[in-house]
């Protein structure tokens, strides 16, 4: 629910569409994602729906059917991996249709160094057969731009899935503000880009565990009732 919020803080919503999914502790099949009807400021922990990973579902559960064609096939692909978070903004989608992809320009955009996929854009993500495909493309990464579409990203926890987001976010938007300028851009080297990734994904280190709880307050001081 807190991911939800930030997200809409952020101004990554979409009204009622896109979304984010979270598996359910001990219930390895199931997951938690945004009822359809329901505005992001609105989620909060009581009014997530449950769903099976493993169903055939739509609008008459009363859930989006992209968001859980998505979200289900990448919970059942990458058991390392239990929340996702997916949004298609104006700065993301203006990204995603980028031929030359992520960049190396940036201290946000090197955390990605070899470490995010690309999918092709196959239509409104409601066929089950593309979730192979999705799949197959986010590999083993953290991040997956889907061209022409908009942006997912993953991790362990709710914390590293919307951190992860804000930095891929912050990359896409550099990366758009530097080319437009039409001026020649510095690309950092491979082996910098090499040692410097390996600093943000080096054993041990936990994502965002400086940064969410200052996120969380934000919430907590703004409206706290994604919590009831």
């Amino acid at each position: 629910a807190a991911v939800y919020r930030l997200v809409a803080h952020y101004g990554w919503d979409d009204v009622i569409y896109n979304h984010c999914s979270m598996r359910v502790p001990g219930e390895d099949r199931k997951f938690l994602m945004k009822r359809h009807e329901l505005l992001w400021t609105e989620v909060t922990a009581s009014n997530l729906a449950k769903v099976d990973m493993d169903a055939d579902l739509d609008e008459r559960a009363g859930v989006n059917r992209p968001g859980f064609t998505l979200h289900s096939g990448v919970l059942r692909a990458r058991a390392d991996v239990n929340c996702a978070v997916h949004v298609h903004t104006e700065t993301g989608m203006a990204f995603t249709g980028l031929k030359r992809g992520l960049r190396m320009i940036s201290q946000e955009a090197i955390r990605f160094y070899k470490r995010i996929g690309y999918h092709p854009y196959e239509g409104i993500t409601e066929d089950f057969d593309e979730r192979e495909r999705i799949n197959a493309h986010l590999g083993k990464n953290r991040a997956l731009v889907m061209h022409n579409h908009g942006l997912l990203t993953v991790g362990q926890t709710a914390r590293e899935a919307f951190i992860l987001m804000r930095y891929l976010m912050g990359a896409a938007e550099i990366q758009l503000r530097m080319e437009a300028t039409g001026s020649e851009l510095i690309e950092i080297p491979p082996e910098i880009c090499e040692k410097t990734a390996a600093q943000y994904w080096r054993p041990g280190r936990r994502l965002g565990d400086l940064d969410w709880p200052a996120q969380m307050k934000l919430l907590d001081v703004t409206d706290p009732s994604y919590r009831n």
